[in-house]
């Protein structure tokens, strides 16, 4: 029996307290696996093709070249130190480097930090309170993201309670208009799950236990294969539940004002509850635009789970960094950073959506402050493009002449097909992000 894709974007659940949303599923799709079925207004069925989604992915400060970025281009590179966890997604990413922020360089109010965040999420300089128009995400948000229950959703891991309004968001409506991100998992998994009773966080209830009767309902109108999707679908949101309500209470609030010690939280582990929760979104449709600060611009985190306690990451950058010391230092520190992107892109392709899979559908852009940190170095950029939605070029490391807003616009318009014309920084669109149309 055919669903309609009514059902995948309604849920299963009870309105207004509790909502789970579904996985793609076959009995959702057409024949050929390329297409959702949709009822159209005159009652007829119609099809509309598998949506894009776009997430742009950022962390704090910088990299050191040597260990990031590769020396050879085209498909045969070699993975850096940094890059090393990427490695089993070789197929799925576009390295690429030599773009530039120059807005990042215009005089004005605040300091390298200030204006190198304001100008790489949206192309203008920092007005002294944020950035000076909406950044890139927002804008793609305005053309793909209105369909879905959430039209983009704000992601963070590390609070660090530190900074102004630019350092700690990375996403804006428009001119000093933030849009901060949900640092806590508890209160994601709320926003997504519609939750309005505090049972689960104790363990006395589960959200599944108010969905309970909509699932074996809808169970009886699958096939054995959908049937097992959606077993395992809720099998993951009880685990999700299990993970977040096992944090340490500490972990349901920000701290304002970290004690001298700093702020040592597990934050590899609240990384991947952000993300399966994030993924969890994506794939049943409640967005499909999102932002994932994994670290705040200037990031002042402590890294216990490296090893490295004496000094905050943002330190780290600036003490004797040239020395060789330093550098491996802050490979080890990149080389997290990519890690978590990593999973990610794994969690992304783990997942089965029509004739493919979830990572299919996707965009990814992943970002970060400045190139050469010691320097706040906002020339030689890099970046890398992950996933299949639509004419991504991928396997390769290219390195570009142009900014980063022309990566943004070959993005949006080559590869998500947005129609956004313009953007503060960008001259022309990037060439080689999305394959030669047919």
């Amino acid at each position: 029996m055919a669903l309609s894709r009514r059902t995948f974007l309604r849920g299963i659940g009870v309105p207004g307290v509790v909502r789970v949303g579904l996985p793609p599923l076959e009995a959702m799709l057409n024949s050929n696996g390329t297409a959702y079925v949709a009822e159209s207004t005159a009652g007829k069925i119609e099809q509309r093709p598998v949506p894009s989604r776009f997430v742009l992915w950022f962390n704090g400060n910088g990299i050191p070249e040597r260990y990031w970025i590769p020396e050879d281009t085209g498909a045969d590179y070699a993975l850096t130190p940094c890059l090393a966890p990427l490695a089993p997604f070789r197929s799925d990413i576009h390295v690429l480097s030599g773009l530039d922020n120059p807005s990042a360089r215009k005089p004005g109010p605040g300091n390298d930090h200030h204006r190198s965040m304001s100008g790489l999420v949206s192309g203008t300089s920092f007005t002294g309170r944020g950035a000076g128009g909406p950044s890139i995400d927002q804008l793609i948000a305005g053309k793909i993201g209105g369909e879905s229950r959430f039209r983009s959703l704000q992601v963070g891991v590390c609070q660090e309670s530190h900074g102004e309004s630019i350092h700690r968001n990375m996403s804006w409506a428009g001119y000093e208009r933030a849009l901060p991100p949900e640092l806590i998992p508890h209160n994601l998994f709320d926003r997504l799950f519609g939750t309005r009773e505090l049972g689960w966080v104790n363990r006395k209830k589960s959200v599944l236990d108010a969905v309970r009767d909509d699932f074996s309902d809808l169970n009886k109108q699958l096939g054995r294969q959908d049937q097992v999707r959606m077993e395992e679908h809720l099998a993951s949101v009880r685990d999700l539940e299990r993970a977040i309500t096992s944090l340490p209470p500490e972990y349901r609030r920000v701290v304002e004002e970290p004690e001298i010690g700093g702020d040592t939280k597990d934050y590899p582990r609240i990384a991947k509850l952000q993300t399966d929760l994030l993924v969890h979104a994506l794939a049943s449709d409640q967005t499909r635009v999102a932002s994932y600060m994994l670290t705040k611009c200037q990031s002042l985190v402590r890294l216990p789970w490296l090893g490295y306690t004496t000094l905050r990451h943002h330190d780290y950058t600036h003490t004797n960094a040239d020395s060789p010391q330093a550098q491996r230092i802050m490979r080890d520190i990149c080389r997290w950073h990519v890690e978590e992107f990593a999973y990610l892109v794994a969690r992304l392709k783990s997942i089965r959506e029509g004739e493919g899979t979830l990572l299919d559908h996707c965009c990814l852009l992943y970002i970060h402050e400045h190139a050469e940190a010691n320097i706040h170095k906002n020339n030689g950029l890099v970046a890398i493009v992950a996933g299949h939605a639509n004419r991504l070029a991928t396997g390769r490391h290219s390195k570009v002449t142009g900014t980063m807003g022309d990566l943004y616009l070959a993005v949006a318009n080559d590869v998500l097909d947005t129609g956004i014309e313009s953007f503060p920084t960008a001259g022309k669109k990037l060439e080689g992000i999305g394959r030669a149309r047919r």
